[in-house]
């Protein structure tokens, strides 16, 4: 299994740093969140995203994901969504990261949404796949179960576009862990975790503290997939800071997925 860790637990902090926690704690690699709050966003010069690769290259840690917001799914007109996009592909492929995550973001009927989203990656797959980059589209708000988004990754049909399986999203959809997995496999990109004490109480909790099936999902996976902890400390300043939890975790999922019998 290999391990990242997402930059929502930690907003705000300079990548320096951030490189420093994912080597220190045994984690292979980071979820970078795109945002203009962030040390990684859309503006950054040529000059500034060599000088993330280097920090990344020098440590020994990969940069799994740029985690955008676009909402592929959303109503209104593709362009600003297509040119939103566009721009996430070229931050990752400058990066060297291998994918972008995007939202559904679906506020139209269902049918429409999926129409909608299965337009705009199908339009951005061929220039994801020149890049070197998947786009991966999250099990999350419109579309939380896996049964939502392999319809459609499934639509879309290229192999640069795939899904994300956020654990507590397909939870909250009552979507059992073995269909989730049955139905997302073939466009599986990775995996985010986390932990929670109730529907009704979604501030993070250390791993395995909570009431997700982390178990239940991580003995479905293949020994390669990458799993990566989101930790949502951005939506949840009050929560335990994430750097004090990290090899706690880190030795928490390796537990979980290490091979039975």
């Amino acid at each position: 299994m290999k391990l990242a860790f997402s930059t929502l637990g930690v907003p705000g902090l300079p990548l320096p740093e951030v490189v420093r926690l994912a080597a220190d704690h045994g984690y292979q690699g980071v979820e970078l969140r795109a945002h203009p709050e962030e040390p990684v966003h859309l503006g950054l010069s040529s000059l500034e995203r060599a000088d993330v690769v280097e920090a990344f290259k020098a440590a020994g840690v990969e940069i799994l994901t740029v985690a955008g917001y676009v909402q592929v799914a959303a109503e209104g007109d593709d362009e600003a969504v297509s040119a939103e996009l566009a721009e996430l592909l070229k931050l990752a492929r400058d990066l060297g990261a291998r994918y972008v995550r995007v939202f559904p973001g679906g506020d139209q009927d269902p049918a429409d949404a999926d129409a909608t989203a299965a337009r705009r990656l199908g339009s951005a797959a061929p220039a994801a796949a020149d890049m070197g980059v998947t786009i991966l589209l999250e099990t999350h708000d419109s579309h939380r179960a896996g049964a939502d988004v392999a319809r459609i990754a499934g639509t879309v049909g290229h192999p640069r576009v795939g899904a994300v399986w956020d654990v507590l999203h397909t939870w909250l959809a009552d979507e059992d862990p073995t269909a989730t997995h049955a139905i997302l496999a073939p466009h599986l990109g990775y995996v985010q975790v986390k932990d929670v004490a109730s529907p009704t109480d979604l501030t993070p909790l250390p791993l395995g503290t909570g009431t997700l099936p982390l178990a239940a999902c991580l003995e479905l996976l293949d020994p390669d997939t990458w799993v990566c902890w989101e930790y949502e400390k951005r939506w949840h300043p009050d929560a335990a800071d994430l750097p004090g939890l990290l090899s706690a975790g880190r030795e928490h999922l390796l537990r979980l997925g290490a091979p039975k019998g």
